[in-house]
């Protein structure tokens, strides 16, 4: 098919990983128009019951991030509010399987992902990303993306070796042997937050106690709503 100049896809510009960088959140895209909608964000928190937040868990593979969320998506349903995970594997067999883990690959990762994120708080949604994103700088662009108000960063703190020890997904055995490179923890850094807005440990706390802690915090911020 001819490209047209009426085309309503972003123009990409490619980079030396060979993937393709995205223009800037907020560029000027031609032909493209906003459009509001017509349910106001304070409608939407009266019919859920909740404040939208995104609650970003980062932490070591195999630090239990993905336990966490969704157990604590198990528990809003229960009580009738919506919340979403967006866990770091799903995304990447669909929405970045064209990704690899270089670290503008890793950067492009979590810029979609909170894009995504942040769609789904515009919709009312408490969304649970679990994914390493092991750097600072693409953390600080996700809080950009989704705006301070709604962005809480949880650091799932659990230790390198008890990581290592679960090793549910054989990874760190596989890291260890060079059969992965650039596994965070091992051959490649992990930026611990300076300034998370919770730790939790979860070699120090049940399942159930890391669940409870987090929803207690929900529930302290406002972000749960009776």
């Amino acid at each position: 098919m001819t490209p047209s100049t009426h085309s309503l896809v972003r123009p990409r510009l490619g980079n030396a990983d060979t993937h393709a960088t995205p223009v800037a959140r907020g560029a000027t895209c031609l032909n493209v128009v906003k459009h509001p909608s017509l349910v106001s964000a304070a409608e939407r928190r009266a019919l859920l019951h909740q404040q939208p937040v995104t609650v970003w868990l980062t932490g070591l593979s195999g630090a239990g991030k993905s336990t966490l969320a969704y157990a604590v998506e198990r528990r809003l349903h229960a009580q009738g509010q919506l919340g979403f995970v967006l866990d770091g594997d799903n995304i990447r067999h669909h929405l970045s399987s064209d990704l690899g883990f270089s670290p503008s690959d890793r950067c492009e990762n979590i810029r979609r992902v909170a894009e995504v994120a942040a769609l789904m708080n515009d919709a009312g949604l408490i969304v649970f990303t679990a994914l390493i994103s092991p750097r600072q700088e693409d953390r600080e662009q996700a809080r950009s993306i989704i705006g301070d108000a709604r962005f809480i960063e949880v650091h799932v703190s659990t230790a390198l070796a008890v990581c290592e020890a679960r090793d549910p997904k054989g990874l760190y055995e596989k890291a260890r042997t060079g059969a992965i490179p650039q596994f965070t923890g091992v051959s490649a850094p992990y930026e611990t937050p300076q300034s998370p807005a919770l730790r939790i440990d979860t070699d120090l706390c049940s399942l159930d106690q890391s669940a409870q802690k987090l929803m207690d915090f929900l529930v302290s911020r406002g972000s749960l709503v009776s």
